[in-house]
């Protein structure tokens, strides 16, 4: 049996103690010891044994080709930041000046370089603030405006925004009185303009992003709700920032606020193609009572996420917009490319027509049209657990890889992918 000591300090294993760590190396030499003694493996392959049973990074997270033609999806982590998103948080990792005026010596506005590109993509905001995820941002809103006291909410929008949480529950767990105007189907203004009281504290519009209501409907705009009285709190959930041709049914923040809303509240990594946070925009007494309320400091975002943000802000196009304006006809000549090559290597494999969606909760019913390359089925298993992984989606008794989503840099990668999983 090899000894522990002799293993865990074979030069070999150098580079990876200093990356994963002593610990870590030490628990998967034990591991190999194990299976040494159980008569699974020969003592002399344990060092070769241990370097392939390593990990390759001390995250188990792992990184994912993203093919299933769903922008952003949210098992996936929604938006994939851009590089230059990458390069702040490696910047931002170690020391940095994110409440420090350099200058002066003096404690400086934490995150004053994200809120500034945020106000400057959004001048119909007076002021602006970030807190850790959407629901924060709208958390945020009701317990510091309207705790103890009522909101006016249509019926249609109190909707459930994923995983069981439900925009009611989140709201009265504030300490607010939710009151509820309309139907599910319908809304007017005068159902708004009866329920309004003396307890009323703001009216809450709702973008129902993640599902569509047909047929015999009416909503209000907001145009109409600000001209009630009370401030209308605008949840708009994607996060575009300004209008998007693509999706003239997705609301924005300079829109609506334009419109009349005092507050908008946002997701920034879905369209924003930001890191996870929450955007709170509009009129400058109701963002400084939210900043200055007690519970937000309990919700405040990071220095990686508030560096990742003003690089998302002020950088270059994200990979989100690439994927959103990705062109059909570049989508179909990679397609093709690949195809051709999986089929010279004896693979069955199609070229065909696909429907990419937004995702996130995001234009629900809006698709893109893109091609995907056509695989068996059945390898959706060890493309998922190959190294790296490839996620596509099954269709029809196919594997779809649809390319939308999957940066050019990373055919090759995917062409050796399926080359692997087919081996």
């Amino acid at each position: 049996m090899p000894r522990t000591d002799a293993l865990l300090d074979d030069p070999a294993l150098a580079a990876a103690r200093a990356t994963l760590g002593r610990t870590r190396v030490k628990q998967t030499v034990n591991e190999v010891q194990g299976r040494i003694r159980k008569g699974e493996l020969n003592p002399d392959d344990a060092l070769a044994a241990t370097l392939a049973a390593l990990p390759t990074s001390s995250t188990s997270m792992r990184r994912v080709i993203n093919a299933t033609g769903t922008i952003l999806h949210t098992n996936l982590g929604r938006a994939a930041l851009s590089d230059a998103a990458i390069d702040a948080l490696a910047i931002a990792a170690g020391a940095t000046d994110v409440e420090l005026d350099l200058e002066t010596n003096t404690r400086g506005r934490r995150g004053r370089g994200a809120l500034d590109a945020l106000a400057a993509a959004v001048p119909a905001a007076e002021d602006v603030h970030l807190v850790n995820n959407g629901a924060a941002a709208l958390f945020l809103t009701a317990a510091a405006l309207a705790n103890g006291r009522e909101i006016l909410v249509s019926r249609g929008e109190l909707v459930e925004i994923g995983d069981g949480f439900r925009i009611p529950d989140l709201l009265e767990s504030s300490g607010t009185r939710l009151r509820e105007v309309g139907t599910t189907n319908r809304t007017t203004t005068r159902d708004y303009a009866d329920a309004i009281g003396p307890d009323t504290t703001f009216i809450l519009k709702i973008h129902p992003s993640n599902f569509t209501v047909t047929g015999f409907t009416s909503s209000v705009p907001i145009s109409e709700l600000a001209a009630l009285g009370p401030p209308v709190v605008a949840d708009i959930g994607s996060g575009l920032l300004t209008p998007e041709p693509l999706l003239p049914d997705e609301p924005d923040a300079t829109t609506a606020l334009n419109d009349g809303a005092s507050l908008v509240t946002a997701s920034g990594d879905k369209l924003l193609g930001g890191p996870q946070c929450g955007l709170l925009l509009g009129d400058r007494e109701i963002v400084q009572k939210l900043r200055r309320f007690p519970i937000a400091r309990a919700l405040r975002v990071d220095k990686l996420t508030l560096a990742a943000l003003e690089a998302t802000l002020r950088g270059p196009t994200t990979p989100t917009s690439k994927a959103l304006h990705a062109d059909p006809a570049t989508l179909k000549e990679r397609a093709q490319d690949l195809c051709a090559r999986l089929k010279e290597s004896g693979i069955a494999a199609d070229v065909v027509e696909s429907a990419s969606v937004v995702g996130g909760g995001g234009a629900p019913s809006v698709t893109l049209p893109g091609w995907a390359i056509a695989l068996p089925e059945d390898l959706a298993t060890a493309l998922r657990t190959g190294q790296p992984p490839v996620v596509g989606r099954t269709e029809k008794g196919r594997l779809l890889l649809d390319l939308r989503c999957v940066n050019p840099d990373d055919d090759t990668q995917l062409f050796d992918a399926v080359l692997h999983a087919t081996g």
